[in-house]
């Protein structure tokens, strides 16, 4: 029976992991068995420039943390060495492992959590391959500003034909 001290230091941790989750948009589950230190220093630091938090845990840990939040169908993602990626955005944590994936064949991704949900590697991969929050928003006014700037043009080639 482990000691009170070594339960409360294990409460602190699923604790902690519930936070990560619930903050989370998203969070990606990785295999990164065989990877060395300097790739694995190199797929830190590009998460953390992103601000997303990637941690090694005991998966018995993370799947009392996943039970506690009420999640379903995660269980599978926690087998073997697993890293968990909790991501404020929704494509951050995916873009930055799926990329670092393709050159590294030691990474892998098991499948994430999106919206209380959990979601496949290829579901991770599909979010991994969307435009970021700043491209789509300059997409959108892209789209709102076009027929505004049409319409200008026009009045404009119309007002110098009355001129004439």
């Amino acid at each position: 029976m482990p000691s009170e001290k070594i339960l409360k230091e294990k409460e602190a941790v699923v604790a902690s992991i519930v936070e990560d989750i619930k903050n989370a948009a998203t969070v990606v589950f990785v295999d990164t068995r065989g990877l060395t230190v300097e790739k694995d220093t190199e797929l830190r630091a590009a998460l953390r420039k992103a601000d997303v938090s990637y941690k090694v845990r005991k998966n018995t840990l993370t799947t009392k943390a996943v039970a506690q939040l009420g999640l379903e169908g995660v269980e599978e993602f926690l087998k073997g060495p697993t890293a968990v990626a909790a991501c404020p955005t929704l494509t951050d944590a995916a873009k930055i492992i799926n990329d670092f994936a393709k050159d590294n064949k030691a990474v892998e991704i098991k499948g994430g959590i999106m919206e209380g949900k959990a979601i496949s590697a290829d579901t991770v991969k599909e979010l991994a391959s969307l435009p970021s929050k700043e491209v789509l928003i300059a997409r959108l006014l892209g789209s709102l500003n076009g027929p505004i700037t049409g319409l200008t043009i026009a009045l404009n080639e119309y007002a110098k034909k009355l001129e004439a």
